[in-house]
């Protein structure tokens, strides 16, 4: 029937390079972020997996306009394998919901998905280990805005080893994404350093300016 269609429409003189033999749906990328996610279950490409109670992949909407990337899960996420649901992932939420974001529109996941010992900061060669994973989310999601959490999730991705001071309240384009891109302090952060909160509030304006602007 499609190649009927086709042919019918060619015919008709119709310029057909816009048909496609598929819907689009959001089904689609559900299945996709289901595969890579049994990849990272499956994955033993650094020594995390030994240790690790789950794997954290990620939470969210499938087809999310804003995605937040943060650094590695904590003790509670890798017990839960699910993303900032501890202290810190109530305090974001809590910055979401004063720009009238809610948790379940937005996608979130770590640049790391295995819980590394004490919380420590993940390696470069873990970080490695998993950025084709992560590089694959975005790619499926494509979100309109990238939120960076932290000096890892900011390093990872904008190849930049410079402190959050420097990074915030700046919007970066990266080419192989092509979407803005913009930095926040992490808020695990913010709970050892509550005097820093009030500079959490010019990044939220900062942020819904962007979602309101036309780049999005």
């Amino acid at each position: 029937m499609v190649d009927k269609t086709r042919l019918y429409l060619s015919e008709m003189g119709v310029d057909i390079f816009w048909f496609r033999t598929k819907p689009i749906t959001n089904h689609g990328s559900d299945d996709n972020l289901s595969i890579i996610e049994k990849n990272v279950e499956d994955c033993k490409k650094c020594s995390l997996h030994k240790i690790r109670d789950n794997i954290v992949f990620g939470d969210g909407d499938s087809s999310a306009d804003l995605m937040i990337i943060g650094e590695a899960p904590g003790r509670e996420e890798d017990k839960a394998g699910k993303p900032f649901i501890g202290r810190a992932g109530k305090l974001l939420n809590s910055f979401l919901s004063s720009i009238n974001l809610d948790r379940e529109s937005i996608f979130i996941t770590n640049t790391v998905k295995c819980r590394p010992p004490e919380n420590r900061n993940p390696s470069e060669a873990e970080i490695q280990s998993c950025s084709g994973f992560l590089d694959r989310q975005i790619d499926i999601i494509k979100p309109k805005v990238l939120v960076l959490l932290g000096k890892i999730a900011a390093n990872r991705l904008l190849n930049q080893d410079k402190p959050i001071s420097e990074l915030r309240l700046k919007k970066f384009f990266i080419e192989k994404y092509n979407i803005p891109i913009i930095v926040f302090y992490h808020p695990a952060y913010i709970l050892r350093s509550p005097s820093q909160k009030t500079k959490v509030w010019d990044d939220l304006k900062f942020l819904k300016s962007i979602i309101s602007s036309d780049d999005c």
